[in-house]
């Protein structure tokens, strides 16, 4: 039986009429006679004596008046568990991060968000490759992008610019590079595979080709391979660490965008709402992804 059924029913024994119950559940005339005439069948026989200006429940109506009263509080309380459980800051939420994000930024924000919400269990997944946002496999996305998927919603929390590093000890031989064409005396670090198509080494290597020496695909490798004095390193702000001087900001300028994403059924989910909005304040006061005097070394 369909509960539809049930609740015109439970409307037009309380209004007294079709017209006051439809206005009650706020569908129309002839949604209410249609469900009730239904439900009437599916009993096999009839609720209402109808008179011209009022229904009044027959016996029948009578003994299903007592069970729909019972399933309407049953309904009622598993509604309230349902969305109790959905608006208490509780339960577990998945991320999707980028490794040096999930390395450096994460654990940070996530201890304060941690403190304040104990019952919110994070699960981070860290990897460059996008996760299934539609079947689940991540709530959220940190994700550096131009062009977010336009089914996901969320919002940009970080402009990260792009520097050029190298290691103390590379540039004792060489004198410190002051812009762009100096570099053309260095041993640079290329890319390969997907990152090959980003815009820095693009510029890379439409200037500098002849200098790249070693290639890799991952960023925190390249940073690491530019520590070990492998060459100059095109990098994003947020790979810099001790071992690592910032030379001079890439030019023409570049920036990464940094998004959080999640999807739209998911947006007003309690838990992911609270960690969304609170890694939005994180990242949008994270003076490390702002490139500033003291940013230089």
């Amino acid at each position: 039986m369909d509960w539809n059924g049930f609740k015109v029913f439970l409307a037009v024994a309380r209004m007294g009429s079709l017209s006051a119950a439809a206005k009650h559940l706020s569908v129309n005339h002839s949604t209410v006679f249609r469900r009730l005439n239904a439900l009437e069948e599916e009993m096999g026989g009839r609720l209402f004596e109808r008179f011209q200006h009022a229904y009044q429940l027959t016996p029948l109506g009578e003994e299903v008046l007592l069970l729909a009263q019972n399933i309407e509080v049953s309904f009622d309380t598993i509604e309230r568990h349902i969305v109790g459980q959905d608006i208490q800051p509780k339960g577990k939420v998945s991320i999707t991060a980028p490794n040096n994000i999930a390395y450096h930024y994460l654990p940070e924000y996530l201890n304060a968000f941690k403190k304040t919400y104990p019952e919110i269990d994070v699960n981070i997944l860290v990897s460059n490759q996008d996760f299934n946002l539609d079947s689940r496999e991540a709530d959220i996305a940190i994700r550096a992008s131009a062009n977010p998927p336009e089914h996901l919603v969320g919002k940009m929390v970080a402009q990260i610019p792009w520097c050029v590093y190298a290691s103390p000890q590379h540039l004792e031989t060489q004198s410190r590079p002051k812009k762009m064409s100096d570099l053309n005396t260095y041993s640079l670090i290329g890319a390969s595979g997907f990152l090959a198509s980003l815009t820095p080494f693009k510029l890379m290597e439409k200037a500098f080709a002849n200098n790249v020496k070693v290639r890799s695909n991952d960023l925190v490798n390249m940073s690491y391979l530019a520590e070990a004095g492998q060459g100059l390193a095109f990098l994003p702000l947020d790979q810099a660490r001790q071992g690592l001087v910032n030379v001079l900001p890439l030019q023409p300028m570049v920036v990464s965008k940094l998004w959080l994403l999640t999807h739209p059924d998911l947006r007003n989910q309690t838990r992911v709402k609270l960690l969304m909005r609170h890694l939005t304040d994180c990242f949008e006061n994270e003076k490390r992804l702002t490139l500033k005097p003291g940013n230089l070394s």
